[in-house]
């Protein structure tokens, strides 16, 4: 790769880049991820008509504010590995319904194996709530230990969720990226006990999974329907065969009714995005681009330097930086802010970012 300094918006020389010219450097840049730059979403609404569709039947859509005026957040939706708490895509053929359908899309987006199930922490599940995040929302990733879910069985019973990825280990990784244990906590910091060290309940292992790679949220329905004293909330999630039981109307409810408790209602979550730069740095030396071959500088007709003065003491100007290819194709055109004075006595560094 070359570089070519413009003197007055002509062209003058192309002086090589060696590679220490040249740094990569990657920056994390975290943002909100709810609309309206909101850090914490406290108030949440369903669409009567969007539940009452065919689509109700695999998800609620929930929106941050009034569905006139709001835009998607996020989805809830109930998955079963049995197929349950749904009505049956045909009453002759046991167990395929919408909830069944959503079991097996996770677990092959995520475990990759029809034959496979969920462990959550160390148990088996067969059923559990996803939430996945609306991809508008958020650039590359859902920032993991900074995130909080408050939930509640509308009695006073709270509890808040978040991830493990402040233990120290490592992630485990799946089809979809990174794994994290959900566990009781808020923002990161687990609350561990004697009889939960590890911030899972005492029956059913931990609370689900957090997979920042791909925007999901799965909580455990056997960690949410156990009672107060194993550290769930008594969703009651119904698993009635060949029923539509509305369950991710409970789980919305929940997390409706938590908007009021404090000090830590709603859903507090952000994004993380990785930055690449490449960072380029450009030199004029003091006995190099001192010259012009615009018309003010030079006769158009013979080549000759106009001014005596210029000959040896010329004054130019740096407009322009480009970057070409060893094919001498330009790739890249930097524009200085302001043109800057060249002669035998400066040298010049401009320094290039490029971000992809």
């Amino acid at each position: 790769m070359a570089e070519q300094i413009n003197n007055d918006n002509q062209i003058t020389a192309f002086y090589p880049i060696e590679p220490q010219d040249m740094i990569i450097s990657t920056e994390n840049v975290t943002s909100t991820v709810w609309e309206n730059n909101q850090p914490t979403l406290t108030t949440m609404f369903t669409s009567s008509v969007q539940a009452a569709s065919a689509t109700g039947q695999f998800y609620y859509s929930v929106y941050g504010s009034e569905e006139a005026t709001g835009s998607v957040q996020f989805a809830i939706a109930y998955c079963d590995a049995d197929g349950s708490g749904s009505l049956l895509y045909n009453p002759n053929v046991n167990g395929l319904s919408p909830t069944r359908t959503n079991y097996g899309q996770y677990r092959n987006l995520i475990l990759g194996d029809e034959e496979t199930s969920f462990v959550f922490g160390n148990q088996s599940s067969s059923y559990f709530y996803a939430l996945p995040i609306e991809r508008a929302g958020y650039k590359e990733e859902i920032l993991p230990g900074v995130w909080t879910l408050a939930l509640s069985d509308g009695s006073g019973n709270n509890i808040y969720l978040t991830d493990d990825s402040k233990l120290g280990g490592a992630a485990v990784f799946s089809e979809a990226g990174r794994v994290y244990n959900i566990v009781t906590g808020s923002a990161g910091n687990v609350y561990t006990s004697v009889t939960q060290p590890q911030g899972w309940t005492i029956n059913s292992g931990s609370y689900g999974f957090l997979l920042p790679d791909i925007g999901v949220i799965l909580l455990s329905g056997e960690a949410l329907d156990g009672t107060v004293a194993d550290s769930g909330i008594n969703l009651q999630t119904d698993r009635t065969s060949n029923s539509q039981e509305n369950n991710p109307k409970l789980m919305f409810e929940a997390m409706d009714d938590a908007s009021a408790i404090s000090p830590s209602p709603g859903f507090t979550l952000n994004s993380q995005e990785n930055l690449s730069s490449d960072f380029i740095f450009c030199r004029a030396r003091s006995q190099n681009s001192n010259y012009s071959t615009n018309p003010s500088f030079i006769s158009g007709s013979d080549g000759a330097v106009l001014y005596n003065s210029f000959i040896n003491d010329p004054q130019v100007y740096i407009t322009t930086v480009g970057l070409y290819n060893n094919d001498q194709e330009l790739v890249a055109v930097a524009k200085l802010s302001r043109p800057l004075l060249k002669d035998f006595t400066k040298e010049l560094l401009v320094r290039i970012k490029l971000d992809f």
